[in-house]
């Protein structure tokens, strides 16, 4: 449908989505002369059950959207439209987590309080000068859990014959409030060297914060962490920063 406003001819595309078993209707307008603009790249993920669930997508480096509207509602509550609180590139808050802060071209938005067992529908909007493009999509709290990483990761040694006893201890990532409620697990992966070739050993998921391995003397292991929710429910963060030591 064209429409004219002043010297303007502006098409306007009413875009129908379907959700599950409903239909959304998104209008879009897009100048004639414009070229079509790709949908935002969103993803979102759950930090920490209930408070600290992000979505975050690339701001375009070359002719970025004057703004973005962001909303989320219950599948069930299409009308209880909410804003979501935005956080512009390079931003810094106590409401994102420390790795989604760092992120230099990523836009952030804060969906706060979420409900367990709930279908959600989220609505990314980027608007340009002349036109728009839309992110939509659905999720669950329990699909896209994803700690922060571990931290304050500490390897000792003990020598024994030719082998090395390691400690290996980490602290829970300190943005996973109610670890009583819900608990974590944690998978370790140690790597070293052997004729220029990497190898690599990652242990069954285990609850405790600290490890002992006995291994090889004279080598250089690199160990990380990552922490997932203990039910299995999404997916274990990513890993944590290495640490290197080298046995006697």
């Amino acid at each position: 449908m064209a429409v004219m406003a002043g010297n303007v001819c502006v098409t306007v595309t009413l875009l129908v989505c379907v959700v599950g078993s409903q239909a959304l209707h998104l209008p879009r307008a897009a100048g004639t002369s414009a070229s079509p603009r790709s949908p935002p790249k969103v993803h979102c993920w759950c930090a920490s059950f209930p408070n600290r669930t992000l979505c975050s997508w690339p701001e375009p480096s070359h002719s970025p959207p004057t703004h973005y509207i962001a909303t989320y509602s219950e599948r069930n509550r299409q009308l209880e439209i909410k804003q979501c609180q935005l956080f512009p590139p390079g931003s810094s808050s106590s409401a994102l987590s420390p790795a989604s802060s760092s992120s230099d071209r990523l836009w952030h938005c804060h969906l706060p309080d979420l409900k367990l067992l709930t279908d959600y529908i989220i609505n990314i909007t980027a608007v340009y000068s002349v036109g728009s493009s839309s992110h939509l999509s659905s999720f669950m709290l329990e699909e896209i859990v994803k700690p922060d990483p571990p931290v304050d990761i500490v390897v000792s040694t003990q020598h024994f014959k030719n082998f090395r006893n390691l400690s290996v201890e980490w602290s829970p990532p300190p943005t996973w409030a109610n670890l009583d409620i819900f608990p974590l697990q944690y998978h370790l992966q140690y790597q070293w060297e052997n004729r220029g070739k990497t190898q690599s050993v990652k242990l069954p998921p285990f609850e405790d914060t600290k490890v002992e391995l006995k291994l090889a003397s004279g080598r250089t292991y690199m160990f990380q962490v990552c922490a997932k929710d203990l039910l299995g429910l999404g997916e274990c963060s990513a890993w944590s920063s290495p640490v290197e030591i080298t046995t006697p």
